[in-house]
């Protein structure tokens, strides 16, 4: 995981949005008050932050053959496993263990981003986010969104856009 200086601590920057600084890409931090008996993460952050659920994207972590892969979908839908094991060149896709999920980001469930991960993983971006000229991802944490250009987070992360979301 990337380390933050005292300032960046003190200014409550995540992994993701010192990332996102260092690159110098233009983004947009949301807060918003995390409500733990909200049902869903990502439907809490479109409501939260007034967004259509169809620009707030989520990211999941699923293993493909044995290798951890990286998903950003919309919140509004599911993710294809079938479509995502396509797109990386894989046979099987399951969800990843949660567990393995936070351990090899560095981020907790709700609040994985797909900026700043403790380890660089194969990343798919779902063919979708290039409908809006802005998507909102975690920004590494429950309760804070960073609004970008897909074109900005598809080069930072080395992500292959693919249709992997169903609606």
């Amino acid at each position: 995981m990337a380390k933050k200086s005292k300032k960046q601590q003190q200014s409550g920057g995540t992994p993701a949005t010192v990332a996102l600084t260092a690159a110098g890409v233009a983004y947009t931090v949301h807060a918003y008050e995390h409500d733990p008996a909200h049902p869903s993460y990502g439907e809490e952050a479109a409501e939260a932050m007034g967004v259509s659920p169809d620009r707030v994207f989520k990211t999941l972590v699923a293993d493909v053959d044995g290798s951890l892969v990286v998903a950003v979908v919309p919140v509004a839908g599911s993710l294809d496993l079938k479509a995502l094991a396509t797109a990386v060149g894989g046979k099987r896709a399951a969800m990843a263990d949660p567990a393995a999920a936070e351990r090899t980001t560095g981020y907790v469930r709700g609040g994985i981003s797909p900026l700043g991960q403790r380890k660089r993983h194969r990343t798919v971006l779902d063919a979708s986010a290039h409908h809006h000229a802005t998507i909102c991802v975690s920004a590494g944490r429950r309760g804070l969104e960073v609004e970008l250009a897909p074109d900005d987070l598809a080069h930072l992360t080395e992500a292959v856009s693919a249709p992997v979301a169903r609606a």
